[in-house]
């Protein structure tokens, strides 16, 4: 498989493909159209992810890269009735997170001062549709995404121009909840992300956002306008009755131990996800080239669609556990800021 993948359908054809796994009536051709759509932005990725180490070079910055499994892409297809595969602006997706507030609107200013030749979507006229620290989302999700069409500097990547890439910037301590919310998702199958499952779960993670923001951000979430005497009330009362906080403290991942002193730079890893008597253990693949890592991964999709599989590009493996604490189960960062949030407040 060619490194550099392009476009062989029309947005149009892209764009009826999708539509036919929206209603359920897709065929092999349909999803071999999607696919090469997909891959398609591993082009992009590799762009971006030089420009942004380079420009994150020297400084406190955890960076990682993804393609958007094919799960999801599915799901998204049908929660979002109107939404047309060719217009999703998040199939490739850059990680930023920084250690606070001021380091992210810093590089994230630098960026947009920059010369280049991509072209942002510039949605920072209110109501800030894609600034989620201004506005957070009704889930309690905090973060600030960027997307940006690519442009070729020369004839040779025209074909890939207009390809879309969604840039997430977030704060260690946005991260965390976060990852929370991955984790609880794998552990109890309540997809807050997504604002599905149980009540008591979601308004434990809107309620834990507000805290983690007053606290550590001098910021708001989705209670702004409750005191902290209501907002402790309100978290001790969903937290009797769903024990979250409690679950999230008790999780264990069991990361394959031979892959922890194995890995050099530039690390193409397939991260597969796997329960086993209530532990979560985390499958990890190496791989020397992108192309053999895309085709393994396109692979293990098709044959285990229930299972959480997910390619990603870093550093280290240290840089990977932090970029995707959720593979790992590491929600001590949330449970730490959670309760001394708690004492904070009280």
């Amino acid at each position: 498989m060619s490194r550099d993948i392009f476009p062989k359908y029309s947005k149009t054809r892209v764009d009826k493909a999708g539509a036919s796994v929206r209603c359920g009536t897709h065929t092999v051709d349909d999803l071999v159209i999607i696919e090469n759509w997909r891959a398609s932005h591993n082009h992009i990725l590799n762009s971006w992810q030089a420009t942004l180490r380079r420009r994150s070079r020297g400084k406190e910055i955890v960076f990682a890269q993804r393609l958007k499994r094919k799960n999801t892409v599915f799901d998204k297809l049908k929660r979002q009735e109107g939404m047309n595969l060719s217009r999703m602006h998040d199939l490739a997706g850059c990680r930023l997170i920084f250690k606070d507030i001021t380091e992210l609107y810093n590089y994230r200013e630098s960026l947009h001062s920059a010369h280049m030749y991509h072209k942002r979507h510039k949605k920072d006229v209110k109501p800030y549709p894609y600034n989620y620290i201004d506005n957070p989302k009704p889930t309690g999700y905090r973060g600030i995404h960027d997307v940006y069409r690519y442009k070729a500097r020369d004839k040779t990547s025209n074909r890939w121009n207009g390809l879309q890439v969604e840039i997430q910037y977030r704060t260690v301590n946005q991260h965390a909840w976060a990852t929370a919310v991955e984790v609880s998702g794998l552990i109890t199958r309540n997809h807050t992300k997504f604002e599905k499952g149980d009540e008591d779960h979601k308004e434990f993670f809107r309620l834990s956002s507000e805290i983690i923001a007053r606290v550590c951000e001098d910021s708001h979430s989705c209670y702004p306008d409750i005191s902290d005497k209501q907002l402790l009330a309100r978290f001790e009362s969903v937290e009797s009755n769903c024990r979250l906080l409690r679950r999230l403290k008790g999780v264990q991942v069991l990361a394959t131990e031979q892959f922890l002193n194995n890995l050099g730079r530039r690390n193409n890893l397939i991260l597969d996800v796997g329960e086993d008597d209530g532990n979560f253990e985390v499958r990890l693949s190496r791989y020397q080239s992108f192309p053999l890592a895309l085709a393994k991964y396109f692979q293990l999709e098709e044959s285990f669609p229930e299972r959480d599989i997910v390619l990603v590009r870093s550093d280290s493996l240290e840089q990977v556990k932090k970029a995707f604490q959720n593979y790992f189960g590491d929600t001590d960062d949330f449970v730490r800021l959670v309760e001394s949030g708690m004492d904070q407040l009280s």
